[in-house]
Order: structure tokens, then C-alpha cells, then sequence
């Protein structure tokens, strides 16, 4: 099989860890209880080879075990609908600057911790200090997204939270494996590690292979990689 880079994208990465090939697994669109083990064995073990990574999508993860809901089905509280209108949105998701988004968050992360947020990023923004909400917020938060354009349908009128456990997912898809397995939320802005398999996979190296966001910010339907070491001749 040939392996072709998403628009804008490349296969190939030098970083400071060495040099990766990033290539993209083009899957179906993957909806609740799917199983990510059938998923994986169908579309990536006939690819894998000794030494092999797999990086993971978290949206996929969370949508295979029910974290990803119809926005007619969530109903924005007032205080949602306020704090929404302060956040930040961009091309590359839509985060919690919509009311059911923050609906979500308020729910899974907890009212006085988002409150919290709100009220330190409020203070700091004059000084120019940016993403003190997220990082109050924390991981979950970040990691929840709502609906826009460039999703694949059905999830461009969904609204999703974090997956549950993302390094215990991690670890059972490394035992089924044999490969070291990251769960990544990316996107064309930055990316977070969620969880891994292995100590080996540190959050530095993770971030450092996606860089550029290979799996891409669109309908690519590419929620996999496959993670390969480059040994270069001397």
C-alpha cells in the first residue's frame, strides 16, 4: 500500500528525537461502540512493522465509547450561554466558544473550576496572557469540541467531550499489539498528549512527531497513524 500525506501535510519528520515517517490511516467513520481493537486490526495490523507507533485520534476514542452527542440533544444552560461568548474561536475548532460546548464542560470538569478559569483568564487578558483558561481548565476541557464545517458528518452537528481513560486504552491497545500507543488531541494550533502506553513515548517526543498535525483538521478520515523510526545509513 502506498501511503499518501493529507493535503498540506507531509509523511516525513525530523525532530530532535530523530527522523518519523507519519502515515495516515484512512478508516470509516467510526461511531459508538465501535471497537477500536476491530478498528485497529482492520485497517492498521496488516500495515504494522517491528518497531512500529500508533498514534490514536482521541476523537475517536471518545466517540467509541458514547462521548460525542447530537447538539439538539444538549440544552445550554444561561450560565453556559454567558461564559461561551469569551472564548476564543478559531478555524481549527470551535473548543468552548459555543453554548453546548460549555454545556459539556460545565458538567464533566465542574462549574467551580470553569468559574474559576473564566475568572483568571479575565484578569490576565489585559496583560496580554493568553490560554490561562485552558490551562486552569485542564486537559478535559481542552480536549472537549463542537461542531464546524470541516468535521465529517455526523460530527458536524456534534458536540464531544474528552475520552475516559485515554492511557488505560492506550496500554490494552499496546497488549493487543504489540506497538507503543499514544492517544493525541491535535489540531492545526497545538497538540496534547492525552495518554500512552509506554514511558518511552514522552509527552515531548509525541508532540515533537506531530508537529504539523499530520492526520489533518478536516474530512480527511484519517484518525490513525502509524509512527515509524527512520534509521538513515551512515
Amino acid at each position: 500500500m502506498e501511503f499518501v500525506p493529507n493535503e498540506s501535510k507531509k509523511l516525513e519528520i525530523s525532530t530532535e528525537f530523530g527522523d518519523f515517517l507519519r502515515l495516515p490511516i484512512k478508516t470509516h467513520v467510526v461511531v459508538k461502540d465501535d471497537s477500536l481493537v476491530e478498528i485497529i486490526d482492520k485497517y492498521v495490523k496488516p500495515h504494522i512493522q517491528d518497531g512500529d507507533m500508533i498514534f490514536i485520534s482521541e476523537k475517536i476514542v471518545a466517540i467509541s465509547q458514547g462521548r460525542a452527542f447530537d447538539i439538539d440533544d444538549i440544552k445550554p444552560s444561561r450560565l453556559a450561554r454567558v461564559l461561551c461568548k469569551f472564548v476564543v474561536k478559531t478555524p481549527y475548532g470551535i473548543g468552548l466558544g459555543s453554548p453546548w460546548t460549555m454545556e459539556l464542560a460545565l458538567k464533566d470538569v465542574g462549574i467551580p473550576r470553569i468559574l474559576f478559569a473564566a475568572f483568571c483568564s479575565a484578569i490576565t487578558k489585559p496583560f496580554g496572557i493568553r490560554g490561562v483558561f485552558y490551562r486552569i481548565a485542564g486537559t478535559r476541557a481542552r480536549a472537549i469540541d463542537g461542531p464546524c464545517e470541516c468535521t465529517i458528518p455526523p460530527y458536524n452537528h456534534a458536540a464531544k467531550l474528552a475520552p475516559l481513560n485515554p492511557e488505560k486504552v492506550a496500554i490494552e491497545l499496546m497488549k493487543h499489539t504489540g506497538c507503543m500507543v499514544a492517544i493525541m488531541d491535535a489540531n492545526d494550533l497545538g497538540r496534547e498528549v492525552l495518554g500512552t502506553s509506554d514511558d518511552f513515548l514522552s509527552v515531548e517526543m509525541c508532540k515533537a512527531i506531530f508537529e504539523d498535525n499530520p492526520l489533518g483538521q478536516g474530512r480527511e478520515q484519517t484518525p490513525i497513524a502509524i509512527v515509524r523510526k527512520i534509521f538513515k545509513e551512515e
